[in-house]
């Protein structure tokens, strides 16, 4: 068995994927009626990759509260700079934590789905 896409609950997913394909360099693979859409990591030429670990977005009626009991981590050699990118296109940083050799950010995308980015 292995992984092959995380899914995120969401309000809007097209507009939502708006967000998540510039942040990640996914492309859009499928769009089921604008209900659930899966976003691949974009290829050399821009089109969804054969591989790689999808990420669903499906439409939910309720609003999401509390926090988000599982979550993406992402890695990047530049944090702060990730960071600043990821608030520039709508995010929010919502804690920053160190632990010895160790930091990262913890952020919402612009539905209020927490992630992280470490480095």
């Amino acid at each position: 068995m292995t992984p092959g896409m995380v899914t995120l609950d969401c309000a809007e997913p097209r507009e939502l994927a708006k967000f998540w394909t510039e942040a990640a360099g996914y492309v859009v693979a499928q769009d089921f009626d604008g209900y659930y859409l899966v976003l691949m990591p974009a290829d050399a030429s821009g089109a969804p990759a054969a591989d790689g670990l999808a990420l669903g977005l499906q439409k939910v009626a309720e609003p999401r509260t509390g926090k988000n009991r599982a979550h993406l981590d992402w890695r990047a050699d530049d944090r702060t700079a990730e960071v600043a990118r990821l608030v520039a296109l709508g995010a929010t940083v919502l804690a920053e934590h160190h632990i010895s050799g160790f930091a990262w950010t913890v952020l919402a995308d612009p539905e209020g789905n927490e992630f992280c980015v470490g480095g």
